[in-house]
Formats: structure tokens, sequence, C-alpha cells
């Protein structure tokens, strides 16, 4: 068994969970409420930006040329997503860059990225990595799992393809390739390091995706749980 079938594994439960989301299954038969997706979407171009500056806070630890530019590479291609999907989408549901600009990053969409930023700044080069990892695994799996049941007219048909592309998949492979690389020369304490930070991820990517589906801001004290003296 590959270490990243190992991560698979010991998180395929929760993995299952993200599958049958409320969301994915709406976005899959196309019946996703398209306000929820516009917030959605602007939720998904706030995190790219910082997904990407977490990959080049990884790639700048790469012990190697080869992983370097892999890296450097996903990152640019984040942006690359950022700003044509978003921008499609953007327009298809009436976001102008006000809109965009206007809303604040949800707590999901925070927590998420400070997370992986914290992993990448912090942690060492096999956790970075491997924190990493379920942005492209998971969307990548969700996005197969979809294109196979999805109508040709379904509004959401190029996010879809997107995910479900022989490019990103191709790009999860090289991801996955990597983690097991790392992961072959690695010691059991960070191979331990790294299980917890995909289980992390992982947890994270239910989270962004309930808290778009629920349309969750940043939960506010109310005046009644006040406590006085």
């Amino acid at each position: 068994m590959s270490f990243t079938q190992e991560l698979a594994a010991h998180t395929q439960e929760l993995r299952q969970q993200i599958h049958a989301m409320p969301f994915n299954r709406a976005l899959a038969d196309g019946s996703l409420s398209p306000e929820i997706f516009q917030g959605y979407i602007i939720q998904d171009a706030h995190y790219l930006e910082g997904f990407a500056r977490a990959l080049s806070l990884a790639a700048s630890k790469a012990p190697d040329a080869q992983s370097i530019a892999q890296l450097a590479g996903s990152a640019a291609g984040a942006i690359a997503v950022e700003r044509e999907l978003h921008a499609h989408y953007m327009g298809l549901f009436g976001v102008t860059s006000d809109d965009f600009e206007g809303t604040d990053v949800s707590a999901a969409c925070d927590h998420y990225v400070s997370f992986l930023l914290r992993s990448a700044a912090i942690g060492d080069f096999p956790e970075a990595v491997t924190a990493l990892l379920p942005c492209f695994w998971i969307y990548r799996d969700i996005g197969k799992e979809i294109a196979q049941t999805s109508r040709a007219d379904n509004p959401y048909s190029a996010w879809i393809a997107t995910y479900s592309g022989e490019a990103f998949d191709q790009s999860v492979q090289r991801m996955l390739d990597l983690v097991n690389k790392v992961a072959d020369d690695a010691s059991d304490a960070t191979r331990a390091r790294m299980h917890h930070a995909f289980q992390r991820s992982c947890w994270h990517e239910w989270r962004f995706w309930d808290s778009a589906y629920h349309r969750e801001g940043w939960k506010q004290p109310r005046p009644e749980d006040a406590v006085t003296g």
C-alpha cells in the first residue's frame, strides 16, 4: 500500500461524506441554487489566491528543482483557474468586481487558507505538500464522479469539465506521486504529521462546502448571550 493509499483509507468515511454533501449532489444534477453557487464561487476565488500563496511557500522549501518547478507551476495554474473559471461564472451570475471585492472572506475560507499558509510557512516540506493534497485530490474525484451522471445542459458544466478533465487529472497524479516520494524518505514521526495535515485539510474541504451551501459568514455573538455582572 502506498502512502497516499494509507491517507485515503484513514479518511475514507469523511471523504465519502464530502461526496454525498447536498452541495455536490445538487451540483451534479444542476439543481444547485444560483445564489448558493454565486456565494461559493466568490469564496473559491478568495481561497485559490491563498492556495496559490501556500503552494509558492511550499515550493520554496522543496528539496530539488523538479519539485520546485512542479509546485510553482501548480501555483500559477491555481491563479489561471481563478481568473478563467471564476470570470466565466461571475459573468454568468452577474457578479461584478465590486461584488467580489465587497464580499468578506467567510470564516470557513479564512480558516482553511490560514491552515494551509501555516502548514507551508511553519511546517516542514512533507507536512506542507500533504496539507495541500486534498484540494487537488478531492476536487478531482468529485469532478469525475459528477461528470459520469451530469447532463450536457447542466448550468455548472464548465466547473465539472475543469475538475474532471485530463489536464487536472495529470496535475493531481503529479501531486500524489510527490507526496508518495516524500513519504518514502520520511521518518515515522514525519509520516504521522503528514497524516494529521491531510486529515485536517480534508475536514476543511468538508467545512468549506458545508459553509457555502448554508451561506454562512462569521457567526456573531447575540446580545442575549452576554454575561452581565
